[in-house]
């Protein structure tokens, strides 16, 4: 299968303690629309970030890093610059 660009909003909320919870990841078709939802989404949730990875899911292979389109809150380290 060929590689192919994969848009994705994930969301946060407070787990224990200090930790961040993540709520299940919503998958969006286009950049844009993963932008806007994760702007909506910004207002209710603890933390939010909307990025880009591009793979292919038969193999399992995607990109080391992925491309953020936009964050907002708290968020883990893996989303920090």
């Amino acid at each position: 299968m060929a590689r192919e660009t994969f848009f994705v909003v994930q969301s946060f909320i407070a787990g224990r303690g200090k930790a961040l919870k993540a709520d299940q990841p919503v998958p969006c078709k286009t950049a844009d629309a993963a932008r806007r939802m994760a702007e909506r989404l910004s207002a209710t949730k603890l933390g939010v970030v909307a990025f880009s990875t591009s793979g292919d899911a038969e193999l399992g292979d995607f990109d080391d890093q992925p491309a953020i389109l936009f964050k907002a809150g708290q968020l883990p380290a893996a989303f920090e610059d």
